[in-house]
């Protein structure tokens, strides 16, 4: 192994349970509300709608890792099949989404803390498991790995529990009127819930770190999103159907909203702590997944240099990590840009956009699936992208902006350098 590169540590269930880890979290515990808000009972036709759409975007990050499985992601395909700005522009807007996701969602995790320990400061909570898991992801990727797969269990534990006590509960007027807000609110609301699936892309990102990638890759991604999907579904029908799309809109935290209402035994304890685990397996996976980006791009010369560094010890570019978790920190502690926050999911679109687009471009004989896959996936993104709204597309157009100035300032000449 070369002293720059990564060691091939991941099989096929460490890589399931990463792409569980990074797709089961506030997607689902807190985004169904606003779907809810925007579609009413209808967003459960969003959520699939959008299960729909990450599954052609799994389907060309797959076959695009198999053929390229080196840390980056969408960055790296699009600096090797379509032309450096475009890698670029998946790279940066990867970058900035995921920060700020990663500080809303160490807030987050504060919060249900605070919630569940009475006496918990929320910010010190945040804090200290922006902290702790910082660490987890420097001390290698096979313990990030177990730690991972614990939080896991417990996530899926309790969003079990609740589908199967809150069944008895379910209500079929409550999905009545079924639509209110007319077709177009499904196409928004699944906008808005194609940001909860799209975790099962931090395999691609780790595909420099998995075994057999071209097997393996494929596999782990279909499987992670495939049972995601299912499970989202269960649990957001067994929620609106039990105490209806308003009381999911009215609340920050619907699925603990829901519980509460059901009177399942200890059903708000369970769903508190699925919760909060679901927080840190998310923020375990985005520090794992910007790292690995950031050193991708490092490596290129599209940040500095020195976030391409590989421990040799540990194997994992510890510059990058440490990077990530003070970041991540500073916006716990002091809050997240409320800009960049409004703009993910329009360049997660664009993100995907890109993955579709150098899947399409791939060599006939790299290819593992069809054209109308990527086709499809193209669509789609962009579909969802323009039915967003305005302020939230030039808030993204406004990162994509800052993010190729960035670049051109990095990579402006420096007199006297030869």
């Amino acid at each position: 192994m070369k002293s720059n590169e990564l060691r091939r540590d991941l099989g096929l269930f460490d890589a399931v349970a990463i792409g569980w880890g990074a797709i089961v979290g506030a997607g689902l515990f807190v985004v169904t509300g606003v779907a809810a808000a925007v579609a009413g009972p209808a967003f459960l036709v969003g959520l699939l709608v959008a299960a729909v759409v990450a599954t052609f975007n799994a389907l060309s990050s797959a076959q695009l890792a198999a053929n390229y499985p080196r840390s980056g992601g969408t960055y790296e395909y699009g600096y090797e099949v379509l032309h450096p700005w475009a890698g670029f522009a998946a790279g940066w807007t990867f970058l900035a989404s995921k920060l700020a996701a990663g500080g809303t969602v160490a807030i987050g995790f504060g919060g249900y803390l605070a919630a569940l320990v009475p006496g918990v400061s929320a910010q010190a909570a945040a804090a200290s498991a922006v902290v702790a898991l910082t660490v987890a992801n420097y001390l290698g990727i096979r313990k990030a790995g177990r730690l991972n797969i614990a939080i896991v269990v417990v996530t899926l534990t309790s969003l079990a529990y609740f589908a199967v006590t809150g069944l008895p509960a379910f209500q079929r007027e409550n999905l009545e009127p079924f639509a209110p807000e007319g077709a177009g609110s499904v196409l928004r609301s699944a906008a808005l819930l194609f940001f909860a699936y799209t975790g099962y892309a931090r395999i691609a990102t780790l595909a420099e770190e998995v075994r057999e990638p071209r097997r393996t890759i494929p596999r782990a991604i279909m499987i992670s999103l495939g049972t995601a999907a299912v499970l989202y579904l269960l649990v957001a029908f067994v929620a609106v159907g039990a105490v209806g799309a308003e009381t999911m809109a009215s609340s920050r935290s619907p699925l603990a909203t829901a519980a509460e209402r059901i009177g399942a035994p200890a059903g708000a304890l369970a769903i508190g702590i699925g919760a909060a685990a679901a927080m840190l397996g998310v923020l375990l996976s985005q520090v794992l997944g910007i790292s690995r980006v950031m050193l991708a791009m490092a490596r290129r010369g599209d940040l500095p240099p020195g976030l391409g560094h590989v421990s040799e010890k540990r194997a994992v570019p510890d510059k990058a990590i440490f990077v990530t978790g003070a970041i991540i920190l500073l916006l716990a502690l002091f809050g997240t840009l409320e800009w960049i926050v409004a703009s993910a999911t329009f360049t997660i679109l664009l993100y995907y956009t890109i993955t579709n687009v150098a899947a399409l471009r791939l060599e006939k004989k790299l290819k593992l699936y069809g054209d109308a896959i990527a086709v499809l996936g193209t669509l789609s993104c962009l579909a969802l992208a323009f039915s967003l709204k305005p302020e939230t597309i030039a808030w993204g157009l406004l990162l994509l902006a800052a993010g190729f100035a960035f670049r051109a300032l990095l990579r402006r000449p420096v007199r006297g350098r030869s």
